[in-house]
């Protein structure tokens, strides 16, 4: 026979700050927030500019906060140039602003330290993290227990992978593109980001320019299918007057 109490696995995940370790058996555990221990998953969530994915990320805060869940929202680069999560139809929710030296687990054992309670993270803009936070976000799942959903571009303007979306399709437990169609001027399904300097469509420069989708930008941005991506044509709004 064996011992069960010797070769059951410890549970490593941490609900709470001074929870102590899940007794064996510990998959039929359940945290504070009354949810499984280990139930906890990474989801990366994308799709090109304009189909909804702040709007989308919000959307699922309000849904888990509802359900007595608490969370942390946070962002890198967001179009408001602000600590929150903007959308271009109005929605805004205050957010932590990611930079390259914070720690992802930091800040959430930091909230545990102080009493409050972290069930999971909302990651806005997840391409332009970091890969060492992607990282540390499986880490924040498997080891700590808090479900992470993260939204975000997968292609820069050259139509190459971010390379935290690269990790993010790689480690994610789900991996889900929005539905929400956005359409090329032709009225193709848009794919494509294209970066737009001075009326054209440029393929070189840094990786993460900001700008905008409207058309007074300087430096803006037009989803397009991959015909007219490939070609750099942005449309007849680019042609000048037609008879």
């Amino acid at each position: 026979m064996t011992d069960d109490a010797t070769t059951a696995p410890t549970c490593l995940a941490h609900p709470f700050p001074g929870q102590p370790h899940a007794p064996a058996g510990c998959a039929a555990a359940r945290g504070l927030d009354g949810r499984p221990v280990h139930a906890a998953a990474l989801k990366f969530f994308w799709g090109p500019m304009d189909c909804g994915k702040s709007t989308m990320a919000l959307q699922m805060n309000y849904n888990h906060a509802r359900q007595g869940r608490r969370g942390l929202v946070t962002t890198r680069i967001d179009r408001s140039l602000g600590p929150q999560v903007t959308t271009r139809i109005g929605l805004a929710h205050e957010a932590i602003e990611v930079t390259d030296d914070l720690d992802l687990r930091a800040l959430v054992r930091g909230r545990w330290a102080d009493g409050v309670r972290v069930d999971y993270l909302i990651c806005d803009e997840a391409c332009f993290y970091t890969v060492e936070h992607v990282e540390q976000m499986a880490e924040l799942v498997d080891s700590y227990d808090v479900d992470v959903f993260a939204f975000g571009l997968a292609t820069d303007f050259r139509s190459s992978l971010f390379p935290a979306a690269q990790r993010l399709f790689e480690l994610a437990d789900e991996v889900a593109r929005i539905q929400v169609e956005v359409l090329c001027w032709c009225g193709r399904e848009g794919l494509l980001n294209a970066r737009v300097v001075g009326g054209r469509v440029v393929r070189e420069g840094a990786q993460v320019v900001i700008g905008d989708t409207v058309d007074t930008a300087e430096v803006r941005y037009q989803v397009l299918c991959r015909r007219h991506y490939r070609s750099g044509d942005l449309g007849p709004r680019d042609l000048g007057p037609r008879d």
